[in-house]
């Protein structure tokens, strides 16, 4: 069966609210949903750029630093229009133009960023990025619905 959507959550799980994206994906993962891949990953990088060419939907999931809003935010994304990556890190904007770049197509995407205060070193999410979680898997899971 061909894969219809990924959801990468993105972030360092030693960063207590960082931890958010990896979260949400191994959340997702355990859904064990056929038609969605979940990955959750340090930082994005440009390897990733294989598994967009081969889905129809790409859902990032971040942490949102110094928000002045609790609110979880859906943002629809197109890709820059450089694929410029500096180092081996990138953003999703930059990954969607280089799958482009180099497969001829890039997916749907979206960018789900929950909000998050505490970035100190640890493993414990605050309740604000616990209650945002909750919010952004149910955002996802339309997203998802609507493929």
């Amino acid at each position: 069966m061909t894969l219809t959507a990924i959801v990468i959550g993105y972030g360092n799980e030693l960063r207590s609210d960082d931890a958010i994206g990896p979260r949400v994906a191994n959340l997702i993962n355990l859904w064990h949903l056929s038609n969605v891949q979940s990955l959750a990953v340090h930082q994005l990088t440009p390897e990733l750029a294989a598994n967009l060419a081969n889905v129809n939907l790409a859902i990032f999931v971040d942490a949102m630093i110094n928000s002045k809003s609790e609110d979880v935010q859906v943002e629809y994304l197109l890709p820059t229009k450089y694929n410029m990556i500096t180092g081996h890190s990138a953003n999703p904007q930059s990954l969607l133009a280089l799958t482009k770049s180099l497969y001829g197509c890039y997916p749907a995407a979206w960018l789900v960023t929950v909000p998050g205060v505490n970035f100190e070193l640890g493993d414990c999410l605050s309740p604000i990025a616990e209650k945002g979680i909750g919010i952004a898997l149910t955002k996802i899971i339309s997203i998802i619905n609507k493929v």
